[in-house]
């Protein structure tokens, strides 16, 4: 029995999707062009752009397709520029970002500027005001709605009215809550907003950037990353990618259903953290108080390194992930447990396990019987687990 519990990293694509995808692989056209077979191909594209808006209260016309969350994450921070001024003498304003955000938005712009988060993770607005009241020219905010490796909710509303009392855009990467929270992008006060297909049971190498209303009024343009064509109304050239983006609006309408019961997986979640903290009483759920994600928990177990659990639970059949980042063979310290100020002995003990639609009981058991036998051969070695109470 193998059992997969790294949701937060790809959910399996959904039969569903699969099927979307296999029609329109079977049939031809390019969506540029005008003929029957262009048509319909522009069809599909378009049917998606509405049911991905959809997904988080946004308005179709507003999608970008790109090729994955990596891209739209970089098209917002990278591709927002001022029109008023050209952005003065770097040609953009000023970027703040939180401190727990996705590489892909930490990395995407030179010269950020970083928003601490309190011990819980969740952003210091406090911080943020006196970030974004010393510059001069309006500011771009990016903030996720949920953290990818310990789950952990945003004030999102809070953020945006901060933000907008300071004239400053919000850009949020919903990658991670889509289809497990129900999100409202114009009731939130988000400006931009992020997806990506394959957290949700859709295809990979497909993304999306949706903006608000608004934004080319307020003196903000979308300056492509990618140029040589007009597509995606000039913001995102290439041919498009017809049946990942068909898979892609497939996943949306079945998340849209998903976001509104969690109930179950929750569920699942909180028996897992209960049962795990029983088979060892040094056990720390990392933010296990905090609003998180209703399948998201980072666990650590001192004195076993994140690589030791994740290599004896892989030989058990069972599938998770580090809460530390993996870089060239190299296992790093988490940059959003750090900044979280979690110890760094406990850091690097930390595993994600993200459940999904189709974990079972059966995937909760398999799981806890094999991290118990992990904690018990750990502790007949005699090897330190230390005493640490929960985080």
């Amino acid at each position: 029995m193998t059992v997969y519990l790294d949701y937060n990293a790809t959910a399996p694509m959904l039969s569903a999707v699969i099927g979307v995808m296999t029609d329109v692989m079977r049939e031809t056209g390019n969506a540029s062009s005008v003929h029957q077979f262009g048509r319909r191909a522009r069809s599909h594209v378009e049917s998606a752009r509405r049911d991905v808006a959809a997904l988080i209260g946004a308005r179709a016309q507003n999608v970008v397709f790109t090729g994955g969350g990596t891209e739209a994450n970089n098209l917002a921070l990278v591709g927002l520029v001022d029109l008023e001024n050209g952005g003065g003498d770097s040609g953009r304003r000023c970027v703040i970002v939180s401190a727990t955000e996705h590489p892909s938005v930490l990395q995407a712009a030179p010269n950020v500027e970083i928003a601490p988060v309190d011990a819980s993770g969740r952003i210091d607005l406090a911080a943020l005001d006196a970030l974004l009241s010393k510059n001069k020219e309006p500011a771009l905010v990016s903030v996720m709605a949920a953290n990818n490796e310990v789950g952990i909710l945003q004030p999102i509303s809070d953020i945006a009215k901060l933000a907008h009392e300071h004239g400053a855009l919000l850009h949020s990467d919903f990658i991670q809550a889509a289809g497990r929270i129900e999100l409202d992008m114009i009731g939130l006060g988000v400006d931009v907003a992020t997806l990506s297909a394959h957290k949700i049971g859709g295809p990979q190498g497909v993304g999306a950037l949706i903006m608000g209303d608004g934004i080319m009024a307020e003196n903000w343009s979308l300056s492509p990353l990618v140029r040589g064509g007009g597509q995606e109304r000039g913001h995102r050239a290439g041919t498009e990618n017809v049946a990942g983006i068909a898979g892609f609006g497939a996943a949306a309408r079945l998340a849209a259903v998903a976001a509104k019961d969690t109930a179950a997986v929750e569920r699942l979640r909180d028996d897992l953290e209960t049962r795990t903290m029983a088979a060892a009483s040094d056990a720390i759920v990392i933010a296990r108080d905090v609003a998180r994600l209703p399948n998201t928990s980072c666990i650590a177990m001192p004195g076993v390194k994140a690589e030791t659990q994740i290599m004896g639970l892989d030989l058990a059949g069972v599938a998770v992930s580090a809460g530390s980042a993996c870089s060239s063979g190299k296992v790093q310290s988490s940059h959003v447990l750090n900044a979280m100020g979690v110890d760094a002995a406990i850091a690097e003990c930390a595993i994600r396990v993200s459940l999904g639609g189709a974990t079972t009981v059966a995937d909760i058991d398999a799981f806890i019987g094999a991290w118990s036998s992990l904690v018990h051969r750990v502790a007949k070695q005699g090897e330190p687990s230390g005493t640490m109470n929960n985080a």
